[in-house]
């Protein structure tokens, strides 16, 4: 990166007021959208607008212009040398947990000695050994160890992500968790959505009481966290052994009252009925996956068949399928079915679920690899998917996940590489040199 300073160019071309910011020597500009779509389904995945040699401008924080032949701009404030780098837009992680306390790593060795993830669950361990333990953690240190996490995302490319509630199990520390989640989205130049997840799990004072629990989410905990602004989605654990359709739907209408958009854990352990449910309340994703079925897929085929026949698709309002690849990897569980959910023409997101207990990672390149090595995606398709289609995924679409003008300038600057595979390829290459989020290298 250069010394800001003034280029020469044609006087009176720009405001001088407007904070500008000249990327040059960019060996390979990727994630170029032109038409400013908001997801890509089916084939328009397998592409990836680039162009080489190729500069960009950013004003006040958002993508102004971008070519091949460098104009000349004056009053530009900072120079930066991408020194034949790739540029692309930041990963959007739009699905995690990453506002937790404490580690898991006890219950990784349980793994390796043979025990299943229901198995831990059933002995008090996952996800309700997380919320005891979040229980005992005061508000600031448990925000405290979730900023070095959001420090760490945003190291490794990450610009946009959502965060999950649902360690908390009770109201006073589920609003806990979604406060310091509040403060993460007022402190940290990443773009942050809040989801409530009550849902995750039945409290431990109510093991045995289930419908007594889901009354405590829709009559206690939605109506508070409405109250207080805290969440932009709710999610319910919609699985075996967790929450029925039945519960799930009751859960979703009560947030619907209070303006909770819907996303859904789905069909991750079973055959659940996830996807029956996400679409009768209209979700914005269902994630997971690893459980989906043909008829899961054709049921979410007629949603887009009959937007098409109205022509009015729109990415907030039709279901984005959310593959979790690290999940699988850590839990040595199936992979969600990538290429099938690809080739009957819908789109598709990924998303890391970084989380203590089945994936403690938030690295979305290493996620864009595991989309390649084993859901057989090409690495155009992993890209978009962690890109432009996570950021419909969490409805920023309009805002992030591509090259476009008029969007924020959250984009990532690499070390020269030979081409886009690499990035997939080189799946533990520390190729990431430098962050910009709206505007600003972090």
């Amino acid at each position: 990166m250069t010394i800001p300073h003034s280029l020469t160019g044609v006087g009176g071309l720009f405001n001088s007021r407007i904070m500008r910011t000249l990327i040059h020597h960019i060996g390979l500009l990727a994630g170029i959208q032109e038409q400013n779509k908001t997801v890509l389904r089916g084939k328009e995945m397998s592409v990836l607008h680039r162009i080489p040699q190729a500069w960009l401008l950013i004003e006040d924080g958002i993508i102004k212009d971008w070519g091949t032949t460098l104009p000349s701009i004056e009053s530009v404030d900072c120079e930066i040398d991408a020194e034949n780098g790739t540029v692309l837009p930041t990963f959007c992680d739009s699905h995690t947990h990453l506002v937790y306390a404490d580690s898991r790593e006890q219950e990784f060795v349980d793994k390796i000695n043979g025990l299943s993830y229901a198995e831990i669950a059933r002995r008090g361990g996952g996800i309700l050994n997380s919320a005891d333990r979040l229980h005992a953690l005061d508000e600031d240190t448990l925000y405290q160890q979730a900023m070095r996490r959001v420090h760490e995302i945003m190291r490794k490319g990450t610009g946009a992500v959502e965060i999950k509630s649902g360690y908390g199990l009770n109201t006073a520390d589920e609003i806990k968790m979604l406060r310091v989640i509040r403060r993460i989205k007022e402190t940290s130049p990443l773009t942050v959505v809040s989801t409530f997840l009550g849902a995750h799990a039945v409290g431990r004072e109510y093991v045995g009481r289930q419908s007594e629990y889901v009354d405590l989410v829709i009559n206690e905990m939605i109506p508070e966290v409405g109250r207080q602004h805290l969440a932009d989605f709710i999610d319910v654990f919609c699985d075996k052994g967790f929450f029925t359709p039945e519960e799930t739907s009751r859960i979703l209408d009560a947030g619907a009252k209070w303006g909770l958009l819907p996303k859904i854990h789905g069909q991750e352990l079973a055959d659940s009925g996830g996807v029956e449910v996400a679409i009768k309340h209209h979700a914005l994703s269902v994630d997971h996956l690893e459980s989906m079925t043909d008829k899961d897929i054709e049921y979410i085929k007629q949603t887009y068949r009959l937007a098409s026949l109205n022509d009015t698709f729109t990415s907030d309002k039709h279901i984005i399928p959310t593959a979790l690849p690290g999940t699988s990897f850590f839990l040595n569980m199936p992979y969600a079915p990538a290429r099938r959910i690809i080739d009957n023409n819908l789109p598709l997101a990924i998303a890391s679920d970084y989380n203590p207990g089945s994936t403690p990672s938030g690295d979305m390149k290493f996620v864009v690899s595991l989309a390649c090595i084993k859901m057989k995606m090409i690495p155009e398709e992993a890209i978009n998917a962690a890109t432009l289609n996570s950021a419909a995924a969490m409805g920023l679409s309009d805002r992030l996940g591509s090259i476009s003008k008029g969007k924020i300038a959250n984009l990532i600057i690499t070390e020269p590489i030979p081409s886009i595979n690499f990035i997939p390829y080189a799946y533990t290459s520390p190729i990431i040199k430098h962050v910009i989020l709206n505007g600003k290298i972090i």
